[in-house]
C-alpha cells in the first residue's frame, strides 16, 4: 500500500478518536514503529478494553468459529476473545500477513462488526494494521474487498512526540540525550539482509539493556556496551552511538565548540567523536538555518558566521568529515544561500 500522505503518533490518535467509531481504520507502517502501542493508547482514551488479534497466526475457524448442531439447523459459536457482551476495540494486527481464507473470515466482522449471527456489542471499534510489503516482513496481498471496506492510513515515526513519549516512561538518558541531538536516527527503513535495524522498538530495547546493566551507574566493558547497541539498532547508528557514549561526559561539547570555548576533537583517538559531533553539528545547521535567507535572526547571523569558521577547521582535521557536513542527500538539504556562501568562502572544500 503506496499512501500518499502519511501520519505522526499524535494526528493518528486524531483522526483514530474521531473516525474508528464509525469506520474500521487501517494502520500501515514499518514494524516497530508503534502501531500497537498507538492502539492501546486509543483504547485508554476511549474507555474500552482493547483485544488484539494476531493475523499471522489464525486460522479461519479462529474468527468464525465452530459449528454446533441445534435442532434440525447448526449454527457457528464464535471465539469466547470476539463474543463478548461488552463493547470493546478489536485489534486486528499483523492483518495483512494472513492467508487468504482468513481475510475472507474477516469480511462481515470489518464490515458488519457481525460473524455469523453474533454481532459485536453496540459502541465497539475494529482498528486492522500491517506491515508494508517493502519492509521485508510477513505480508500478504491483500484482497481488494477488504482494503475497500476500511480507512487507511500511514504512520510515520516523530523523534520529538517520541521524546515526550520517552521522558514519560524514563527511558535510559544516555538514549534521550542521543535521539534528542540526533531524531533523524530514530528510525531507519529495514534493510534488505538479516540484521537489527533502528526503530522506536529497538531503542526502547536498547533503554532496557542499558537500564538492566546500569550503564551510567557503573561502568561498563566496551565488549559488552557494543554487544549492547550492535545487537539493538543499525550498524551505522550503533556506531554512531558508542561515539556518543565516549563524550558523554562533556554532554555540551558541541555548544561548546560552536561557543569557541572548545575545539573539535583532533586526535586519531578520537575520529569517531569527531564524526559524531560533526553530524550533529549538521543536524542543527539543518533544522535552524531558514530556507529564507530574510527570516534570519541574531542568534542564526551568529550560528551562520561561526558555522563558516567552524567548517573551514574542520576542514583542515578532515576533510572528508567537513565535505559530509555540506553534503547533500536524498532528504536532507542545506539552504541554497549558506552553500553559495560556503562556495564563495570555502571553494576548495566545494569543489570535493
Amino acid at each position: 500500500m503506496n499512501l500518499a500522505y502519511s501520519v505522526t503518533q499524535n494526528e493518528l490518535l486524531d483522526i483514530l478518536l474521531n473516525i474508528a467509531p464509525t469506520r474500521p481504520v487501517f494502520i500501515w507502517g514499518a514494524p516497530g514503529i508503534g502501531k500497537s502501542a498507538l492502539v492501546e493508547k486509543f483504547s485508554l482514551e476511549v474507555g474500552l478494553p482493547c483485544v488484539s488479534l494476531l493475523g499471522s497466526q489464525l486460522a479461519p475457524e479462529d474468527i468464525i468459529g465452530i459449528p454446533q448442531i441445534k435442532g434440525d439447523t447448526s449454527e457457528f459459536l464464535p471465539p469466547k476473545m470476539i463474543a463478548r457482551k461488552e463493547p470493546y476495540v478489536l485489534f486486528l494486527d499483523e492483518l495483512n500477513a494472513c492467508s487468504q481464507e482468513v481475510q475472507k473470515a474477516f469480511y462481515s466482522l470489518i464490515h458488519e462488526r457481525r460473524v455469523g449471527e453474533y454481532h459485536l456489542p453496540a459502541g465497539s471499534i475494529v482498528i486492522g494494521a500491517g506491515n508494508r510489503s517493502q519492509d521485508g516482513a510477513i505480508v500478504k496481498t491483500m484482497s481488494s474487498a477488504l482494503i475497500n471496506r476500511m480507512f487507511h492510513v500511514h504512520m510515520k515515526a516523530d523523534a520529538s512526540q517520541w521524546l515526550a513519549w520517552a521522558y514519560e516512561n524514563h527511558l535510559h538518558s544516555w538514549v534521550t540525550d542521543y535521539i534528542s541531538q540526533r531524531p533523524d536516527h530514530l528510525f531507519s527503513e529495514p534493510p534488505k539482509n538479516e540484521e537489527p535495524y533502528s526503530t522506536p522498538r529497538s531503542w526502547h530495547m536498547l533503554s532496557d539493556a542499558l537500564t538492566e546493566y546500569g550503564a551510567g551507574e557503573k561502568e561498563l566493558s566496551e565488549n559488552i556496551l557494543r554487544v549492547l547497541v550492535y545487537g539493538c539498532i543499525s550498524t551505522k547508528h550503533a556506531g554512531m552511538f558508542l561515539a556518543f557514549t565516549k563524550q558523554i561526559g562533556n554532554k555540551h561539547l558541541l555548544s561548546d565548540i560552536i561557543k569557541g570555548d572548545a575545539k573539535w576533537p583532533s586526535r586519531p583517538e578520537d575520529r569517531d567523536i569527531l564524526y559524531f559531533t560533526a553530524q550533529s553539528f549538521r543536524s542543527r545547521l539543518l533544522h535552524d538555518l531558514p530556507q529564507n535567507k530574510q527570516n534570519i535572526n541574531k542568534d542564526v547571523q551568529y550560528l551562520v558566521h561561526r558555522a563558516k569558521a567552524l567548517i573551514k577547521e574542520l576542514s583542515q582535521i578532515n576533510y572528508e568529515i567537513a565535505q559530509m557536513v555540506v553534503s547533500a542527500d536524498e532528504n536532507n538539504v542545506l539552504p541554497d544561500w549558506f552553500m553559495v556562501e560556503i562556495v564563495r568562502d570555502l571553494p576548495r572544500l566545494a569543489k570535493m
